[in-house]
């Protein structure tokens, strides 16, 4: 599933072509998403100007003159720069076109999402309830341990709700909770404003050096341009059960939480 830096590349790909552009069409070739494409859409848009490309936690948010187009990638989906004239694949639901270049949606599983709200987009059921954004100024050490207090739920599984974290994703909150030597299964009150610290530390400094290597492609993901992400070569726990820790040299350990996959040191890891 392409998770927050996926999505913030994804933002910064497709920038550059919409800011400032106004719509000048809307092709739905298959409605029935994770939530079915409002009728009307291409009416609705057409003609709008984009004023800013901004992204919430995993969500995409094209902000125009009478409302905001809401964006989600799903576990699949993909959204590329093609020039409008070039065919359609059997997994192209929908374009946005800018002139004759189209933003194109590409979602094998359509569990992705393509939405209109009129107001302000922070009071959509989906944002509403978001928690703090991870590389925003306002997450620190304090922060996550206020969030924490009274939580015996496991800290992995704190850092995958998203109404106290926004966007995190499963993949970094592993490669996260190892830089941070936290082992996953730590219950969330217990950790001290200290360990707090070291682990929003982490969890930006994670977050940094994936989009720096492009993000994480493991089966579908790609940017704007096609091109895949490298952050997967730099794993240091993440899908790397039995292999020996890059630090200490002691096996990766994997167990499930929350039906997703946790790996963890347990050498590196306390």
């Amino acid at each position: 599933m392409p998770e927050l830096p996926e999505v913030e590349i994804t933002r910064r790909g497709i920038e550059p072509f919409l800011a400032a552009r106004t719509i000048t069409g809307v092709v739905v070739r298959h409605a029935r998403l994770r939530w079915p494409i409002p009728r009307g859409l291409g009416a609705i848009l057409t003609g709008e100007q984009i004023r800013s490309i901004e992204r919430r936690a995993k969500y995409l948010l094209l902000r125009c003159s009478k409302g905001t187009l809401i964006l989600h990638l799903g576990m699949s989906g993909s959204l590329r720069i093609v020039r409008a004239t070039d065919p359609a694949g059997p997994y192209d639901h929908f374009d946005l076109r800018v002139g004759d270049v189209s933003v194109r949606l590409r979602d094998p599983r359509r569990f992705g999402a393509v939405l209109w709200h009129r107001g302000d987009p922070a009071s959509h059921p989906l944002l509403s309830r978001l928690g703090v954004e991870p590389l925003s100024s306002e997450f620190n050490g304090p922060v996550l341990y206020a969030v924490t207090r009274g939580r015996r739920t496991a800290i992995k599984q704190v850092l995958m709700d998203s109404r106290l974290v926004a966007g995190v994703g499963n993949i970094y909150a592993n490669e996260s909770l190892f830089r941070a030597a936290i082992r996953p299964r730590t219950p969330a009150q217990r950790l001290s404003l200290p360990r707090c610290e070291r682990l929003t530390t982490a969890i930006r400094e994670t977050l940094q050096d994936a989009l720096a290597a492009g993000g994480s492609t493991l089966r579908d993901f790609v940017g704007s341009d096609g091109a895949p992400g490298y952050f997967q070569q730099q794993y240091l726990v993440y899908d790397r059960s039995g292999e020996p820790c890059r630090r200490c040299g002691t096996p990766i350990r994997h167990l499930v939480q929350g039906q997703r996959s946790t790996y963890y040191c347990p050498g590196c890891q306390r």
